[in-house]
């Protein structure tokens, strides 16, 4: 799965904000996992090119943070991300990462599927600049909601109507 995403990421990274060399790899192995708790499997989803649009049905949009777990972390949407796409659900996967910054990859990473929330749960959280990794503002502000306060996942495959 690591290895697939290494691959997959220079063809489907966006150009903004970065707070390390492996946004975007750590993005698609959350997609991954989602697919693999969702279907079953997680390598058809590794063929799709979702990007410009919500990553499952172009109804489900998976963003993925990347700390040691804990309670008090957050989903977070960009502000400007918000007002461009309305996918229906946004699920937090949360890579659990031993120490904060991570010079390479752990080869065993864990991934937590924290929840989801509504799209109009995301225009309805409030707004904060939650400032740069490496300190500072970050320069632009996320909507956000804690993870303590999401919906459980299971249920989610009673509202996109999957089994």
């Amino acid at each position: 799965m690591i290895e697939d995403a290494k691959k997959r990421s220079p063809s489907i990274q966006v150009h903004r904000t970065k707070t390390s060399n492996f946004d975007t790899i750590f993005g698609v192995i959350g997609e991954y996992c989602f697919a693999q708790w969702l279907f079953g499997e997680w390598e058809s989803h590794s063929k799709l090119d979702t990007k410009g649009q919500a990553d499952f049905f172009n109804r489900i949009e998976v963003k993925t943070s990347a700390f040691p777990f804990s309670e008090k972390l957050n989903l977070l949407v960009r502000e400007d991300y918000a007002k461009k796409r309305k996918p229906d659900f946004y699920v937090q996967t949360i890579i659990d990462l031993p120490k904060r910054y991570v010079q390479e990859l752990p080869e065993d990473l864990k991934c937590i599927l924290a929840g989801y929330a509504t799209a109009e749960e995301i225009d309805n959280a409030p707004l904060k600049d939650f400032g740069s990794k490496y300190g500072g503002p970050g320069g632009y502000k996320c909507r956000y909601i804690p993870i303590s306060e999401l919906k459980p996942i299971d249920n989610l495959r009673t509202q996109i109507k999957i089994s």
